[in-house]
């Protein structure tokens, strides 16, 4: 999908202010409106300003914005990074569009949230303050283990001239054992101000895992690579790993082949009920940088005379 630089969309720097990209909007809006304009293509343009005006007139999406787009130009390939809006603090519990069909594909792959089971904003007649959301990082240890951790929330706010400025929050989160990414901790009072005295808001941090060297997550269970020897591999053995929890011990089957998956039941996230653990197999081979190892390999060569891993690809 392409970049869209909502900025040239509506003819402003990106350093404008709240009240000039307002000011371009309304100005942009009564020329393409459908309804009274002669231009061509006045429909798709109006849309465009439309959309370019919702992102950037919300603090919160356009500092989001600007942080994902800030190395892309108008037309080059895009696609959110990975996340990109991680640390985040968003008013309310669903940020960005909610699939309205006139936003086009990069909004929606760049605002559209799936924010399960935190809420919206409450009715405007309840004096509750509204809550937010964010996304946060933990260490896959932290699930396995449970954890006190300290978070920087980055929140973006508005200064007096209408420029938007970020600020750090910090916060105290107690992360429970065993959960998983996306799902959702609420901080409950840490939202918005309630309004005439009414209580706050609550804050909902939703769960990814920071990437690791070792360890890759896919729901409950957790993967790794292990390498082995080609004699652990054809005969078989008990090696010892590290696991997210600790030092285990693996038995191989003899006749193993690389890729082969070995499950460790239940030893993925301890969650009701836990997800296993599963040891992807490589072969390592030894370097035959002496002269002993080059003998031991042409010995290995004339045991095996007849071996052909290429066997397969012959016609």
């Amino acid at each position: 999908m392409e970049f869209k630089d909502y900025y040239a969309m509506l003819g402003v720097e990106r350093t404008a202010t709240q009240d000039q990209i307002k000011r371009a909007y309304r100005k942009l809006a009564r020329k393409y409106h459908p309804d009274v304009s002669k231009e061509p293509n006045a429909e798709a343009r109006f849309k465009d300003v439309a959309e370019a005006y919702e992102a950037l007139s919300d603090a919160a999406k356009r500092v989001a914005y600007d942080d994902a787009g800030s190395r892309h130009k108008n037309g080059q390939d895009f696609s959110p990074p990975p996340g990109w809006d991680s640390g985040f603090d968003f008013g309310g519990g669903d940020f960005g569009g909610r699939g309205n069909s006139s936003h086009s594909d990069f909004f929606d792959a760049l605002f559209r949230r799936q924010a399960a089971g935190a809420r919206g904003p409450r009715p405007p007649e309840h004096a509750t303050g509204s809550d937010h959301h964010a996304k946060v990082q933990i260490d896959l240890k932290d699930s396995y283990q449970g954890a006190h951790r300290s978070i920087s929330l980055r929140v973006p706010q508005m200064d007096a001239s209408g420029h938007l400025t970020m600020q750090d929050r910090q916060l105290e989160v107690n992360i429970p054992k065993g959960i998983r990414a996306g799902q959702h901790l609420r901080l409950a009072g840490q939202g918005n101000p309630g309004h005439g005295g009414g209580p706050a808001g609550d804050l909902y941090l939703e769960i990814e895992f920071a990437p690791h060297p070792h360890f890759r997550i896919d729901g409950r269970d957790v993967y790794f690579d292990v390498p082995v020897s080609p004699w652990e591999a054809a005969l078989g053995a008990s090696v010892a790993v590290l696991t997210p929890d600790g030092s285990a011990q693996l038995t191989l089957p003899s006749g193993s082949s690389p890729g082969r998956k070995l499950r460790l039941k239940g030893k993925g996230i301890p969650c009701a009920p836990p997800g296993d653990l599963y040891a992807v197999l490589s072969i390592a081979l030894p370097p035959a940088d002496t002269a002993p190892a080059q003998d031991a390999y042409r010995e290995m060569a004339k045991s095996f005379g007849d071996f052909n891993p290429r066997r397969s690809l012959e016609a």
